[in-house]
């Protein structure tokens, strides 16, 4: 999926590592119905976690913004998270009998803990862009896995998280953001952005969250 063009350049420069992240074992297996539920429920206590962090680097993301459209669309994710990525692993774990005070008891993994403390670095020490670049392999990763899958044949076990990353609102979002990343890669570097020694910057921030993305499945132990 063609999300933006910036990510296209990201993805192809990275392919090894976004193939690692996007084709994991895990992901293989949530597609076949064939991933263990402790598991698919270790992943979802853990992403809990990771999400409140994550709306917090898209809430830095509103103050690092020098646009109010920049800042329109960084707040529609951080509404996004809030109220319906967060609120879908609260259901599915009280359905598994897991109640949300468990979950917001569960320890931080380290996997966790650095790719989170990545991002929030990321955007603390850098600017809006250096920001962007680490948040990205998230948002589009997860976009095209859910387009990828739900496109198949895939096992109805977890159809429910497969739907929300290949619905139409998260698609929506996933290109929002890329019309975001793609404006305001040119606004501040120009046309000629990738031949540019920031954009080669921005390009290994987008790689190492990639592989912290791919190292987050294997907290699950599968």
């Amino acid at each position: 999926m063609e999300y933006s063009e910036v990510f296209s350049t990201w993805r192809e420069l990275c392919k090894a590592e976004w193939d690692s992240y996007t084709k994991h074992l895990f992901v293989e297996r949530i597609s076949n119905g064939t991933l263990p539920k402790t598991a698919f429920l270790t992943y979802l206590k853990q992403d809990y976690i990771f999400l409140k962090h994550f709306s917090r680097a898209w809430g830095l993301a509103i103050v690092k913004s020098d646009s109010i459209t920049d800042m329109h669309t960084c707040s529609k994710v951080v509404h996004a998270l809030l109220n319906e990525e967060i609120n879908l692993h609260i259901e599915f774990c009280n359905n598994e009998g897991i109640p949300t005070k468990e979950l917001e008891e569960t320890n931080e993994m380290n996997q966790n803990l650095a790719y989170t403390r990545f991002v929030l670095d990321a955007g603390y020490s850098g600017d809006f862009l250096d920001l962007m670049a680490a948040l990205a392999p998230c948002v589009f990763g997860y976009g095209e896995i859910g387009m990828r899958i739900g496109a198949s044949q895939y096992s109805a076990v977890y159809k429910e998280w497969i739907n929300t990353y290949a619905g139409s609102d998260y698609q929506s979002l996933c290109c929002e953001v890329g019309n975001l990343i793609d404006n305001s890669v040119i606004r501040k570097l120009g046309e000629n952005y990738s031949t540019l020694g920031k954009f080669k910057e921005l390009t290994h921030k987008f790689k190492t969250a990639t592989l912290l993305e791919r190292d987050f499945w294997e907290m699950a132990d599968i």
